[in-house]
């Protein structure tokens, strides 16, 4: 008799602890449907990058005095420097400099350790092309300044993941609203 009793004991404490995990799962699902959608429509909508946000690596040429700081401190030996020595004046010429940002992993060493700051990041991070060598850029296309997210008049930025004020964001029409907020 006291083995169906413990037996009937142990099922009665597993019943209760398996009713506290759904409890438990059953509030994490009641807090998220009190939630406002994160969602961002993204080619009309962008979110403002963070400040030290590290996006496509911006070069002047008329600042580098061919160093070649840039190239011993990255990771991968990247950034490449062609350079011719002036006799006459006994200093570096830059010929060309060139980044294949296909290759590059945007951890800023080179942007860091330039003495001449002719290196920057910028917020662009749409770097996708269906060729991998148009990711490679010469020193022409690293000099063109992309338009930061704030001043692009045909997207509407979002500064903050949060929340999305109200009717910001629509679903399909078809769609069935899972989640209804009450505010």
């Amino acid at each position: 008799m006291f083995p169906m009793m413990d037996g009937l004991q142990n099922y009665s404490q597993q019943a209760i602890q398996a009713a506290r995990y759904i409890g438990q799962g059953f509030t994490v699902t009641l807090d998220h449907m009190n939630r406002l959608p994160t969602t961002v429509q993204y080619p009309y909508e962008k979110l403002i990058p963070s400040e030290r946000f590290r996006g496509r690596i911006h070069f002047e040429f008329d600042k580098c005095i061919a160093c070649e700081v840039c190239v011993r401190v990255c990771p991968i030996n990247l950034p490449v420097v062609d350079w011719e020595l002036r006799k006459n004046v006994r200093r570096k010429r830059l010929r060309n400099y060139s980044i294949d940002f296909g290759v590059c992993i945007f951890c800023g060493n080179c942007v860091e350790y330039c003495p001449t700051n002719c290196l920057s990041m910028t917020e662009e991070y749409e770097l996708s092309t269906h060729d991998r060598h148009e990711l490679n850029h010469d020193q022409t296309a690293p000099g063109r300044l992309p338009i930061p997210v704030v001043r692009d008049l045909t997207i509407q930025p979002i500064s903050n993941l949060v929340s999305l004020p109200k009717g910001s964001a629509e679903g399909h029409p078809d769609s069935r609203n899972v989640t209804s907020s009450t505010n």
